[in-house]
C-alpha cells in the first residue's frame, strides 16, 4: 500500500519540483520519443495534487491534475504498467484523459524511485493510437527510466554539495582598521574549483586564492581540502604552510595529473608590508594611487607538480590608496586581453573597490561563464 506522506517527503527532499529544464534529462525524453516513436514523452513527478513533468515533449506544458492521472497508477504498483488500449481497458476507459484531451489509447510508464525506494514518478511513453509493449521494449524503457533517476539523485548531490561549498566559503570578511576587504566567487556550474579565504589574526591579515585544474565536483572536493589545511594551525608560517599542502597534495592526487595554482598572502595592518607565496597562480597584482599596476610575480611552480622545486617567499608594499587585486583565471575570460588593465581601470572608476568584484560576479553570471570566477581585493585606505 502506498505510504503517501512518506512518498511526498521524499519527493520534496529531492528538491525537484518547480525548478527550470534540465538538458540532461530532456535529452533522455528526446532519446525515448525516438527509440519508440511515440507522439508524447513525459518524466512525471506526483505531486500532491498534480502532475509536474520535469521534461516532456507533446503533452502541451508541465502540469495537470493528478487526480484520474495513468502515472499515480503506475506509482502504486512495482514494475512497468502498460495500457495498450485504454479505450478497451476495464479500469481505464472512462478516464478523462481518454474519453478527452489528449484522447490516449496507449501507456506505459515505469516508476521513478528516490533514495529509500519511494515511487516519486515515473518515465512514460503515451500515444492516442493502440500499441503493444514487447519484453524487450520494457526492458529498454525499464533502462532510461533508471537513466532518469540517476540524474535527478546526482542533481540532488550536486546541489547538497553546493551547499556545503557555500558554508566554506567566508560570510564575514575581516575589515582591519584602515583597511576594506571584499571577495567572491561565481561557479561556473553547482561546484567551484575555485576557494577564497581572508582570516585576521594579530594583526595580520591573511589572503588564499586558490585554483584547482578543472571544475566541478571533484576540483571542488580538493578546493576544500586546500582551505582545511589553511584553516588548521594558522599561525604557521607561509612557506611551511604551502610546503605541508604541496606534498598532500602531490601524494594524494599527484598520479591524476591534477594541480592548483594558489596565492597566499599575511598582510601587516600596522604597516602595509605584504609577505606572499605565489604557487604558479600569477594573477595578483598592485593597483597604486597613481593608477599603475604592480605584478607580484610566482614564487613557484603548482602545487602537485611533483618537481620538487620549493617555493620562496616575496614581499610588497601596499601604501595608502594602494589595493592588492587577486582574481582566478576565469576572470580573463571576460576581459578584453588587448587591454585588460584599461578595462579593470574602468569598472573601479565606475563601481569602486567594493563594487568592482560584485561586478564581476554579475558579468559571470550574465555571460554564463565557462570556467569558475573569483576576485579577493584588499585595499589600504589610510
Amino acid at each position: 500500500m502506498l505510504d503517501e506522506t512518506r512518498r511526498q517527503q521524499a519527493l520534496d527532499a529531492l528538491k525537484v519540483l518547480d525548478t527550470p529544464p534540465d538538458e540532461r534529462v530532456d535529452r533522455i525524453t528526446r532519446m525515448a520519443q525516438q527509440i519508440f516513436n511515440v507522439p508524447m514523452v513525459s518524466v512525471t513527478l506526483l505531486d500532491r495534487d498534480r502532475q509536474w513533468r520535469k521534461s516532456e515533449i507533446g503533452l502541451g506544458g508541465p502540469e495537470a491534475p493528478r487526480q484520474d492521472a495513468f502515472c499515480d497508477a503506475a506509482i502504486r504498483q512495482t514494475g512497468t504498467m502498460v495500457i495498450e488500449d485504454a479505450s478497451q481497458d476495464q479500469v481505464f476507459a472512462s478516464n478523462p484523459f481518454v474519453t478527452g484531451d489528449p484522447h490516449l489509447r496507449f501507456y506505459a510508464g515505469h516508476p521513478l524511485q528516490a533514495a529509500g525506494g519511494e515511487q516519486v514518478g515515473t518515465l512514460c511513453i503515451l500515444d492516442t493510437k493502440p500499441r503493444t509493449l514487447d519484453k524487450s521494449e520494457r526492458d529498454l524503457l525499464k533502462d532510461l527510466a533508471l537513466w532518469v533517476q540517476t540524474e535527478l539523485a546526482q542533481q540532488q548531490e550536486l546541489d547538497h554539495a553546493a551547499v556545503v561549498q557555500r558554508a566554506l566559503t567566508p560570510r564575514d570578511l575581516p575589515q582591519p582598521a584602515g583597511f576594506t576587504v571584499t571577495a567572491g566567487s561565481a561557479p561556473a556550474g553547482c561546484v567551484s574549483g575555485d576557494f577564497h579565504d581572508v582570516v585576521l589574526r594579530d594583526g595580520q591579515l591573511r589572503v588564499t586564492l586558490a585554483d584547482v585544474m578543472g571544475k566541478g565536483t571533484g576540483a571542488g572536493i580538493i578546493a576544500s581540502a586546500i582551505r582545511a589545511s589553511m584553516r588548521t594551525a594558522p599561525e604557521r608560517p607561509l612557506l611551511t604552510v604551502v610546503a605541508e599542502i604541496d606534498a598532500i597534495l602531490e601524494q594524494d592526487i599527484g598520479d591524476l595529473h591534477m594541480f592548483a595554482t594558489l596565492f597566499c598572502a599575511d598582510i601587516d595592518t600596522a604597516s602595509g608590508q605584504v609577505s606572499y607565496v605565489d604557487g604558479g597562480h600569477s594573477l595578483s597584482f598592485i593597483h597604486r594611487t597613481d593608477g599603475s599596476w604592480e605584478h607580484l610575480n610566482s614564487t613557484g611552480l603548482p602545487l602537485a607538480m611533483g618537481m620538487g622545486d620549493p617555493h620562496r617567499l616575496a614581499t610588497a608594499h601596499l601604501r595608502p590608496g594602494d589595493a592588492l587585486m587577486c582574481c582566478s583565471d576565469g576572470v580573463l575570460d571576460m576581459l578584453d586581453l588587448e587591454d585588460p588593465f584599461a578595462q579593470v581601470d574602468e569598472i573601479l572608476a565606475k563601481y569602486g573597490v567594493d563594487g568592482a568584484v560584485q561586478e564581476a560576479l554579475r558579468r559571470a553570471v550574465v555571460s554564463k561563464a565557462t570556467d569558475d570566477v573569483t576576485a579577493v581585493v584588499v585595499r589600504r585606505d589610510h
